[in-house]
């Protein structure tokens, strides 16, 4: 074995778009004067854990300019703006007031996952390129709308699933893809459990001066409001996320999608089980084990528990991956060389710089609207399954159920007015 460590509201509403936003104006003087035609401007839409990460990335690069910032907390805003140091009139609580800026020409969109649809399609209809956190979306059916939009439009859509800008998830799967470990005949991808405890017995409280907590719900029902139901444990709440399957499955299922070479389709057949909460505030499943089918017979086999990790297993040995190292048996095949006739996959070794890239050429990211699609639809049809509780068939190029018209309901959610695709 080898190892290697621009709508008004009203009219907004009416075209049925909506979310949470930031941006931010960097000043040239930190890194040195960029001519204003090369200067790309931003804004950032949702300033918590992630999208503070995402703001302090983009405002790291010296051809980013970050004009505003978007959040419904107004703690974030204020705590993003230390940072950015913008003028008031540049912190916005609606997402539409931010996208309706004629200087901005990207956004980041780093809003819990229930979140990430809306102001993405708003965005790229009012003209602006996108990077959107990963998954890229609450359902299938929000799935195929943005890649839909981003067609129409001709705009340029980065998923967050940052490991294929990552030199280890690269040279896995093209060790894969080029057969140095002979026929793929299994995948196997471990994803972490739940690392927050679920809050039994929980209370509505008061909703905290400065948060547009009905904004914030957005899309989904009405729920009285705690804590634990927002920003980072949001994504254990069927409502707004689909718990570590969509947290950790769009990293690392991704990564199986990408050396299965399925980025344009997916498995005909699912089947699981999962264990859910049966009281407290969390409905996620809290084990699962998924296996996914694909036509040409490989298998994928997740299980959420074991920390994350993406294995593939072939006829003449296995390729193992994950953000700590990259393992191999023969281990010969870590030093194999791709010549010109072997498959050479996209390469990226900065996941952000990629999307201003391809701001600039108006080529494809390495993780544009449908890969990010396809992947978020691997994770989307593991819960669904979970939860039917029964083997289902999948006609990836219809994006349809076969045969099961409740799991057909499921490809898509019904919106609280007025929010809508």
């Amino acid at each position: 074995m080898g190892t290697r460590p621009v709508f008004s509201r009203r009219a907004f509403l009416k075209g049925g778009t909506a979310a949470v936003a930031m941006p931010i104006v960097v000043p040239h003087s930190v890194f040195g004067a960029t001519a204003p035609s090369e200067r790309i401007t931003m804004g950032s839409i949702g300033v918590g854990g992630m999208g503070m990460g995402n703001l302090r990335g983009f405002m790291g690069k010296k051809e980013v300019e970050v004009l505003a910032i978007c959040d419904v907390d107004r703690a974030h805003r204020e705590a993003a703006n230390t940072i950015a140091n913008l003028p008031a009139s540049s912190l916005y609580n609606d997402f539409r007031e931010l996208v309706a800026r004629a200087d901005i020409d990207a956004v980041c969109v780093s809003t819990p996952d229930h979140w990430h649809t809306i102001p993405s399609i708003a965005a790229m209809k009012a003209g602006k390129d996108v990077y959107c956190e990963k998954p890229l979306t609450l359902t299938i059916a929000e799935g195929r709308a943005l890649v839909n939009t981003a067609k129409r439009y001709g705009r340029v859509l980065q998923t967050g699933s940052q490991q294929r800008s990552d030199t280890r998830f690269r040279q896995a799967c093209e060790i894969v893809r080029n057969g140095l470990i002979g026929d793929l005949k299994t995948v196997y991808v471990d994803i972490p459990g739940n690392n927050k405890e679920n809050p039994i017995g929980w209370q509505p409280e008061p909703v905290p001066d400065g948060f547009d907590y009905d904004f914030w719900l957005g899309q989904a029902p009405w729920a009285p409001y705690h804590p634990m139901r927002c920003h980072y444990t949001f994504r254990f709440i069927l409502d707004y996320s689909g718990g570590q399957m969509t947290n950790w499955g769009a990293h690392y299922l991704d990564i199986a999608q990408w050396g299965i070479g399925a980025d344009d389709s997916g498995p005909v057949h699912i089947q699981g089980k999962g264990k859910f909460p049966t009281e407290g505030l969390f409905t996620t499943a809290v084990e699962a084990d998924i296996e996914y089918t694909y036509a040409n017979g490989v298998k994928l086999i997740l299980h959420q528990g074991r920390g994350g990790n993406t294995k593939f297993v072939g006829t003449k040995g296995y390729v193992s991956v994950n953000r700590s190292r990259i393992e191999a048996e023969p281990a010969s095949v870590l030093d194999h060389k791709l010549g010109p006739d072997d498959v050479h996959l996209y390469r990226s070794s900065d996941h952000k710089q990629n999307f201003l890239d391809c701001i600039r050429t108006r080529k494809d990211p390495i993780c544009h609207a449908e890969v990010g699609h396809r992947s978020a639809t691997l994770c989307h049809l593991g819960n669904i399954a979970m939860r039917l509780d029964r083997e289902l068939e999948w006609d990836p190029r219809r994006e349809r159920f076969l045969g099961d018209a409740e799991a057909q309901g499921m490809v898509g959610r019904a919106m609280r007015a007025p929010w809508r695709l």
